[in-house]
């Protein structure tokens, strides 16, 4: 990501039904960016603004959606196409699961050498809630590029509250993911969910990027990462999400070596770990062991790449 470190906070965040403070805001917020989609009819805008970075709204997805696998959520979208970067459930901020791959970055925690958790590509703090509710022991610090998505994490997704209630293990710093620098002896092991412009960052697709990544945790650490697919939508004609998650993990297997990435379809994403495959029974059940009940079931679903994430 060959971007400066980030600017002040830009414009106000624009609240749909509530007064402008002045002309040059309304304008501002109102802008669109070429090609956003309108928002499907279950879902009510809560705020919007456009930063040097994002086209970010906030929206709710009605609790009376029937049906909707998603209803009562609260959804964080950025870049024209309205991706969904992060979610919240407002009416239960106590239960921290999605059914999404979030759920499944919540358990990495058992499988590192040390508790400490860099979470690249922050977003709104998806995965970090889960991360602090299941794990007690743990350390997040988050990075997150653009200063308005923290901003509207704590205005409107319960951020602000979830740092005061663990000031002394969540650090959420605004700066380039790319250039995060780890502590000695590096982090247990991080995530990393970085996008822009609707698609896996490019610089992704390259096993240099990872090897630094990799550099980043300490011996015996993991990387868990959003590779996308399918279900991903770019702004830019020719990223594919399909064809850019192959890319991902091809350039992870460069990087990390044959038999040490492996992967998981959650939904329609595509998640990739580094490290040995969790296969033997000994192994799957140790880890199994240390997670709650309502993630184990995802530690028999891991299998090897082999070139193809659907295989």
């Amino acid at each position: 990501m060959a971007l400066p470190v980030p600017a002040p906070l830009p414009s106000p965040i624009l609240l749909p039904h509530s007064t402008a403070r002045a002309a040059g805001v309304v304008a501002a917020a109102a802008a669109r960016t070429p090609g956003t989609h309108p928002l499907p009819e279950e879902l009510q805008l809560v705020a919007e603004l456009r930063s040097r970075y994002n086209h970010i709204r906030v929206a709710d997805v009605s609790p009376r959606a029937a049906g909707h696998p998603l209803a009562g959520a609260r959804l964080l979208l950025l870049d024209g196409p309205g991706n969904i970067h992060s979610l919240f459930f407002p009416r239960r901020p106590h239960c921290p699961l999605t059914a999404t791959y979030f759920d499944a970055f919540a358990t990495l925690p058992p499988l590192l050498p040390r508790p400490s958790l860099a979470v690249l590509g922050f977003g709104a703090g998806s995965a970090a809630r889960a991360l602090l509710h299941f794990f007690p022991d743990l350390a997040v610090h988050g990075w997150e590029l653009d200063p308005a998505v923290v901003a509207v994490a704590r205005d409107f997704f319960g951020l602000a509250e979830l740092e005061k209630d663990h000031a002394s293990r969540l650090f959420v710093r605004v700066g380039d993911a790319l250039e995060a620098e780890a502590p000695p002896g590096g982090f247990g092991g991080a995530l990393v969910d970085l996008f822009a412009n609707g698609s896996v960052l490019p610089e992704l697709q390259e096993a240099d990027t990872w090897r630094r990544l990799g550099g980043m945790v300490s011996p015996g650490g993991r990387l868990m990462v959003n590779c996308g697919g399918a279900c991903v939508e770019a702004e830019e004609a020719g990223r594919d999400g399909e064809a850019v998650k192959d890319a991902t993990l091809r350039a992870m297997a460069v990087a990390f070596g044959e038999g040490m990435v492996s992967v998981v379809d959650v939904d329609e994403s595509c998640v990739g770990m580094t490290g040995p495959p969790v296969t033997a029974t000994e192994e799957a059940s140790a880890w199994k062991a240390r997670l709650p009940p309502e993630l184990q079931h995802f530690v028999y679903l891991w299998r090897p790449y082999n070139g193809n994430c659907g295989e």
